[in-house]
C-alpha cells in the first residue's frame, strides 16, 4: 500500500489530488477539511480561466444533463477558493458536470475543496481532459505534451498512471508534427486518428490529406497513397508496367475485339495469356436493357 502511494506522489501533486476523491488518503497526506465533501450553489462556482479544453460536446452535455436530472451529480467536483473571496470557488475538475447541472436546473452540487497551486490546477485539468471519452486525438496528444514539457513526466510514467500503453502515447505525440491544417481536420472530425498517423511521414501531408477527404479513402488506402508519394519512381514504373501489359495485344486479338464489339453493340475486351491458349473475355454493358439483350443472344446460341 505504501509503495502504491509513493508511486502516485511521484506522478505529481496534481494527479494525486485528482485521484484523492476516488482513493482514500491518510491524515498526513491531506487535511480533513480538504477531503470533506459538501454542497455549494452552482452560482458560487466559476470555471478555470486557464482550462486547456475549450470545446464541450453539445450531445455529451445533453446526455449528462439527463443523467443528472435522473440521478443527480454523483461524483463531487474538485474546487479551490478564488483569491480574495470566501464564497466563490474555482472549478479544478468537473466543469462538464457543472455545466450539465446548470442545464438540468440543479441549484447545488457536491464539491471537495482543496488547497492547490496554479501548477496543480493545470496538471489536474490536463489529466481530467485526457480521460474524457470524447476527446479528439489532437487534444489528447496536446495534453500529453503539456504534461511532459511542463511537469517533466515521461511517456512511461504517463502510460502507467493513466492506464494507456506507451505506444499509444508515442503515436499520438507524433500527430503534433503534422501541419496545422491537417491537425484541424482531425479536430473537426474530417480525418480520423488513423488517417492522421498515416500522413505523419507523407512528403506533402496537406495535399494528401485533401485528396483523402475528397476521395473518402480508408486508412489502408491512405497508407498506400502515402507509400506511393514517398516512392514516386517505383509507383510510376508499376503503373507503366501494368499499362504496357494491358496494351500489349497483337493485331489479331484487337481485330477480334472490334468484330465482337460491333456484333454485340457492347464493348468486348480479350485478355489472352501470352504463350498460352487460355485467357478471359469481358463484355461491358451500360444498361439493364443491354444485359437482357446479351442474355438473349447467349441463350439463342445454345
Amino acid at each position: 500500500m505504501t509503495d502504491k502511494k509513493e508511486q502516485r506522489r511521484g506522478l505529481g501533486r496534481g494527479l494525486s489530488a485528482l485521484m484523492a476523491d476516488i482513493e482514500p488518503t491518510t491524515e498526513s497526506e491531506t487535511p480533513v477539511r480538504d477531503r470533506t465533501s459538501r454542497t455549494l450553489p452552482v452560482d458560487q462556482l466559476f470555471p478555470n480561466p486557464n482550462q486547456p479544453r475549450r470545446h464541450f460536446s453539445a450531445d455529451a452535455l445533453e446526455e449528462l444533463k439527463l443523467s443528472i436530472r435522473s440521478k443527480g451529480v454523483i461524483q463531487p467536483l474538485i474546487v479551490r477558493r478564488r483569491d480574495g473571496s470566501d464564497k466563490e470557488y474555482e472549478i479544478v475538475a468537473g466543469e462538464r458536470r457543472w455545466r450539465a447541472a446548470q442545464a438540468a436546473g440543479v441549484h447545488e452540487v457536491p464539491v471537495v475543496v482543496r488547497d492547490l497551486s496554479d501548477e496543480d490546477v493545470l496538471e489536474i485539468a490536463i489529466i481530467e481532459n485526457i480521460q474524457r471519452a470524447d476527446l479528439n486525438a489532437i487534444e489528447e496528444a496536446a495534453g500529453y505534451e503539456q504534461l511532459m514539457t511542463r511537469f517533466g513526466h515521461t511517456q512511461e510514467k504517463l502510460a502507467q498512471a493513466l492506464g494507456k500503453s506507451r505506444s499509444h502515447i508515442a503515436n499520438l505525440l507524433r500527430l503534433l508534427t503534422l501541419p496545422d491544417v491537417v491537425k484541424q481536420s482531425v479536430v473537426d472530425g474530417n480525418l480520423s486518428a488513423g488517417h492522421a498517423r498515416a500522413l505523419v511521414t507523407a512528403p506533402d501531408a496537406v495535399a494528401l490529406a485533401g485528396e483523402v477527404m475528397r476521395r473518402g479513402l480508408s486508412v489502408r488506402e491512405t497508407e498506400r497513397l502515402v507509400r506511393e508519394a514517398q516512392n514516386p519512381e517505383t509507383s510510376s514504373k508499376a503503373t507503366t508496367s501494368k499499362s504496357a501489359k494491358i496494351g500489349d495485344k497483337d493485331a489479331d486479338t484487337k481485330a477480334l475485339e472490334g468484330d465482337l464489339s460491333a456484333a454485340l453493340g457492347m464493348k468486348v475486351t480479350i485478355a489472352h495469356a501470352a504463350g498460352k491458349e487460355s485467357g478471359s473475355l469481358t463484355i461491358s454493358y451500360d444498361t439493364l436493357e443491354d444485359l437482357d439483350l446479351l442474355c438473349s443472344v447467349l441463350s439463342a446460341a445454345r
